[in-house]
C-alpha cells in the first residue's frame, strides 16, 4: 500500500492577522460581463438540453427551453406559467398562429439578446413578437419597416401595422401616404385598397395635393381597377371636395361619367358643388366639410381663411385700422387702413371683395359713403354713396346685391332700406322695414333677408321682432320673435340656422346670451352663453366655427378677447386676443393671400 502522508497546511487565523484597512467607503464590485456570461451559460444549457423543463411545439418543430427564461422576457409566457392555466404544468406547450422559424428566432433572442431582421422575415417576426408580447423585438421590427418605407410599400405597411395594433408605425405610414400621395396613388397597393381605407385616406385634411382634381383622378384609378366597385363609388365621391374643383373640370370630366349619371347620390354631390361654385354670396350658408380647403391646397395657393376686422371704437377713439386674424396660427396682420376713421358701420363680403357702407365719423356725423376693398391690391376704392346717411345700420349681401337696412341719420331712426348693385355701382330704395330700427342684427339665408332685434326707443331698448324680406316678392313679413329683446347684437349663419349673439338686453345690461333660429321650424332656441357679455361685437364664421371678437362689457369697458363657438358641443371658449380692445367693429371671413401684407404681433398699435 502506498503510504498516506498528511500535510498540515498551517494558515494564520483571522484573529492572528493584524491587517489595517484605510478609512474609506466599502467597495461595490460589478462584473460588467456577468449578464452576457449568464446568458451564454443559459444558452449553452438550452443547446445541450440541460435542465430544460418545457418544450415549445410549433408547426412540427420543437424548441426545448427553460420556463424561467421564457417568463423573464415575455409577459405572455409569464402569464402562462404563473397562473392556473393548463400550460403551466405541461412539459410540451403548443404555439399556434405563427411560423416555426419565428418561434425559433424569438427563443434564440431570449437567450442571446440578438435577432436578425430582414425584409424577408420582418412581417412574420413582428407578428410572432406581437403574439408573444416581446415588445423590444416588436418595436425593432416597426423601426426597420419604417426605414424601408417608400411609395410602393407604405400602404401595405400601414395596413399591416393597423392589423397588429402598432400605433406609431400605423400613424407614420399614414403620414407618409398623405405626404407622398401624388406617387402613392399610382402604385398597385393603393389600387387594391378596400373602400373604407380609401375613403379614410382621401377624407384626411392633411392629404398633400396641389389641387382637388388629383384626388378625383386617384379615385378613378381605383374604380377602373375593378368594375364591381361602381356600387361603392358614391361613398368615395362624398369624400372628394367637389366644391373646390374647377367648374370646367366638374362639367367636362366628372359630370359626364356614366358612374355619376347612373347614381342619384353622385348627382346630388355634383349639384351641391355647382351651388357652391355658382352662388358665391351664399357660400357661408352652403358650408359643409367638402367645401373646406385642405391645408396643402391652401399652401399651394398661398391663401388662408382669415377674419378681417374693420374700424370700431377703442376707448371712445374711433379707428381706421384694418387687420386680419388667422385662427389657425393665432396671428394678426395689418391691411391697408381705411381713408378715414369710422365706427357703427356695416361690412359685407362678396367672393373676395369687401364692401363697407355708412357708419359714424369721429365728429358724430353719419356717413353715406360706400367703399370697396380689393385684397389683390390691398387697397380701398370709393364707390357710389348711399341715398341716405346711416350709422348703426344693418348691412348684408344677398344674392349679389348689398342691402342697407335702417340706422340713424343724425336726427331720427330709419325704416328705409336701399339696395346697391355692384354691376351698375348704384343704389335704389326698396320696401321699408315694418319697424324703424337702429343697431339691428341682419343676415341673409336661403335668398331671404332677416332683420332681428334692434333699438326702437330713445333709451336704446331693443325689440324681439324678427322681420324677413323676400326680394323676389318685395314683401316684408314677421317670423317668430326672439326669446329676448336686444339691440347691438352680432349675427351670422351656420349650417342653415341663424345665430344672434350678445347685445343690449332691454334696459338691464349687456348680455352674454345667444339664441338660434331654425327657419324650417320657425323656432328660436337658447344656446350656451358666451364667456363674457358683449355689446356690438364683431362675428364671423371660419371652418364651421363662430368667432366673436371684442364688444363692450359695460359702460367704457371694452373687450379685446376672441371667443369661439362649436355648435356640435354647444360650447364657447376663449381662443385669442385682439391687438386692441374695441366695439362697434365689423368682421367678415375672407380667403386672403398670405403674402399680401406685413406681419404684426398682437398689441401692435394702429393708426387712428
Amino acid at each position: 500500500m502506498a503510504e498516506i502522508i498528511a500535510v498540515n497546511a498551517s494558515l494564520p487565523s483571522p484573529s492572528a492577522m493584524n491587517v489595517t484597512f484605510p478609512l474609506q467607503e466599502d467597495y461595490l464590485f460589478v462584473e460588467t460581463r456577468h449578464p452576457s456570461t449568464v446568458l451564454q451559460g443559459l444558452n449553452s444549457l438550452r443547446l445541450n438540453n440541460a435542465f430544460c423543463d418545457v418544450t415549445l411545439c410549433c408547426g412540427g418543430q420543437e424548441f426545448p427551453c427553460h420556463r424561467i427564461v421564457l417568463a423573464s422576457f415575455s409577459s405572455y409566457f409569464q402569464a402562462m406559467f404563473s397562473t392556473d392555466l393548463i400550460e403551466s404544468k405541461q412539459e410540451r406547450v403548443a404555439i399556434n398562429g405563427v411560423e416555426p422559424q419565428m418561434i425559433g428566432m424569438l427563443v434564440s433572442y431570449a437567450y442571446t439578446s440578438e435577432v436578425y431582421i430582414s425584409k424577408a422575415n420582418v412581417q412574420a417576426l413582428l407578428a410572432a413578437a406581437n403574439l408573444l408580447d416581446v415588445m423590444a423585438v416588436r418595436e425593432a421590427c416597426c423601426r426597420f419597416m419604417e426605414r424601408q418605407m417608400d411609395e410602393m410599400n407604405c400602404v401595405g405597411i400601414h395596413c399591416f401595422a393597423e392589423a397588429h395594433s402598432c400605433k406609431v408605425l400605423e400613424k407614420r405610414s399614414m403620414d407618409y401616404i398623405l405626404e407622398h400621395f401624388n406617387s402613392v396613388y399610382q402604385q398597385e397597393e393603393f389600387l387594391s385598397l378596400c373602400v373604407d381605407k380609401l375613403t379614410e385616406i382621401i377624407a384626411n385634411d392633411q392629404l398633400n395635393v396641389p389641387k382637388e382634381e388629383m384626388v378625383f383622378e386617384a379615385a378613378m384609378s381605383w374604380l377602373n381597377k375593378c368594375p364591381t366597385r361602381k356600387q361603392s363609388f358614391e361613398k368615395v365621391l362624398e369624400h372628394i371636395r367637389l366644391p373646390l374643383i374647377s367648374p370646367y373640370y366638374l362639367h367636362d370630366v366628372i359630370e359626364s361619367l356614366e358612374v355619376v349619371k347612373e347614381n342619384q347620390g353622385c348627382q346630388r354631390l355634383i349639384s351641391e358643388a355647382k351651388d357652391y361654385l355658382l352662388l358665391k354670396d351664399r357660400r357661408g350658408e352652403l358650408y359643409c366639410p367638402r367645401a373646406r380647403p385642405r391645408r396643402s391646397t391652401a399652401m399651394a395657393t398661398g391663401t388662408a381663411e382669415v377674419i378681417v376686422t374693420v374700424g370700431g371704437e377703442d376707448d371712445k377713439v374711433v379707428l381706421r385700422s384694418v387687420e386680419s386674424f388667422d385662427p389657425v396660427t393665432n396671428q394678426w396682420k395689418n391691411l391697408a387702413c381705411l381713408p378715414f376713421a369710422v365706427s357703427k358701420h356695416g361690412l359685407v363680403v362678396s367672393d373676395s371683395t369687401l364692401y363697407l357702407a355708412g357708419g359714424e365719423f369721429p365728429d358724430g356725423s353719419a356717413s353715406r359713403e360706400m367703399w370697396r376693398y380689393d385684397p389683390c391690391f390691398d387697397s380701398w376704392m370709393e364707390m357710389a354713396p348711399m341715398n341716405v346717411a346711416r350709422s348703426e345700420l344693418g348691412l348684408v349681401m344677398l344674392d349679389g346685391f348689398v342691402y342697407a337696412v335702417g340706422g340713424w341719420e343724425g336726427r331720427s331712426r330709419l325704416d328705409s332700406v336701399e339696395c346697391y348693385n355692384p354691376h351698375t355701382n348704384s343704389w335704389q330704395f326698396t320696401e321699408s322695414v315694418k319697424m324703424a330700427v337702429t343697431s339691428p342684427a341682419v343676415v341673409a339665408l336661403d335668398g331671404l333677408l332677416y332683420v332681428t332685434g334692434g333699438a326702437v326707443l330713445e333709451d336704446g331698448d331693443g325689440t324681439d321682432l324678427a322681420q324677413v324680406y323676400n326680394p323676389k316678392t318685395s314683401v316684408w313679413t314677421e317670423v317668430a320673435p326672439m326669446q329676448i329683446a336686444r339691440s347691438g347684437s352680432a349675427a351670422c349663419t351656420l349650417k342653415g340656422k341663424i345665430y344672434v349673439i350678445g347685445g343690449w338686453h332691454a334696459s338691464t345690461e349687456n348680455t352674454d346670451k345667444v339664441e338660434c333660429y331654425n327657419p324650417k321650424t320657425n323656432q328660436w332656441t337658447m344656446c350656451a352663453p358666451m364667456k363674457e357679455r358683449r355689446y356690438r361685437p364683431g362675428a364671423a364664421v371660419v371652418d364651421g366655427k363662430i368667432y366673436v371678437l371684442g364688444g363692450e362689457e359695460g359702460w367704457d369697458r371694452y373687450h379685446d378677447t376672441i371667443e369661439r363657438f362649436c355648435d356640435e358641443t354647444d360650447t364657447w371658449e376663449i381662443v385669442g386676443e385682439m391687438p386692441t380692445s374695441r366695439s362697434w367693429l365689423s368682421c367678415v371671413s375672407l380667403q386672403l393671400r398670405k403674402d399680401i401684407h406685413m406681419s404684426s404681433s398682437p398689441g401692435t398699435p394702429n393708426d387712428n
